[in-house]
């Protein structure tokens, strides 16, 4: 790692993990695919971030395993394409036929870099060969720490005085991609893990659109 850049936001430290920087060599907005399987509140906020003009960027596809997943409704509502995947009968991961067609999916669609928006599903082979280093993942935790489900009960669980939130390549492992970025979410007297979740999702919020602008910029960790 050659530079860290820091700063405040409302929830916590801010952490931007930068490996050695590249020149900007984007000249057209990064298309990016989107899959989610809830309700897809980290989806819109990079939508909302694109909008905005914050990040040189056009969402060309989400797509979801779960039929009728908010972020299908979220995506229909800003008139980008949603599709469902059938997941297969596997029910932490897609099967390789299933993983397969939405790698050829995303890929005709001009899909250039992949983000990870509450899916529910580790993703293996196909995905990991057709989009190597371009896949990206949010996590409510401070990785290394709490890997897997329900991060921020694991850290209350702990006895924490610190949560947050982290943004990672995804490799073939559950949440042991390269940390992008961090933000911590202090533990409150009194948290409860849905009062701690919350505020976790406040800094994904903010932390997810910043990662995805510096891959639109032409830059990676």
């Amino acid at each position: 790692m050659h530079s860290v850049r820091a700063s405040r936001v409302a929830s916590g430290a801010f952490r931007l993990i930068q490996g050695a920087e590249r020149p900007s060599i984007r000249r057209m907005s990064l298309k990016l695919g989107v899959l989610g399987s809830g309700r897809g509140s980290n989806f819109v906020a990079i939508a909302d971030a694109i909008a905005a003009g914050s990040i040189d960027a056009e969402v060309v596809l989400v797509v979801s395993d779960v039929p009728g997943a908010g972020i299908l409704a979220e995506a229909a509502r800003r008139g980008i394409p949603a599709e469902t995947l059938d997941p297969g009968p596997f029910r932490t991961r897609l099967d390789e036929a299933a993983e397969q067609r939405l790698a050829d999916r995303l890929r005709a669609a001009g899909v250039e870099l992949v983000v990870l928006a509450g899916f529910m599903r580790m993703l293996k082979g196909p995905m990991l060969t057709a989009f190597p280093g371009r896949i990206i993942n949010i996590h409510p935790s401070l990785l290394p720490k709490h890997r897997g489900l329900a991060a921020w009960k694991q850290a209350l669980d702990a006895g924490d005085r610190v949560a947050g939130c982290t943004v990672h390549f995804v490799d073939g492992g559950m949440d042991t991609g390269t940390v992008l970025g961090q933000v911590e979410v202090p533990v409150l007297s009194g948290d409860t893990p849905e009062s701690l979740h919350a505020r976790i999702q406040v800094a994904e919020h903010r932390l997810y659109p910043e990662i995805v602008a510096r891959f639109a910029r032409g830059e990676r960790g």
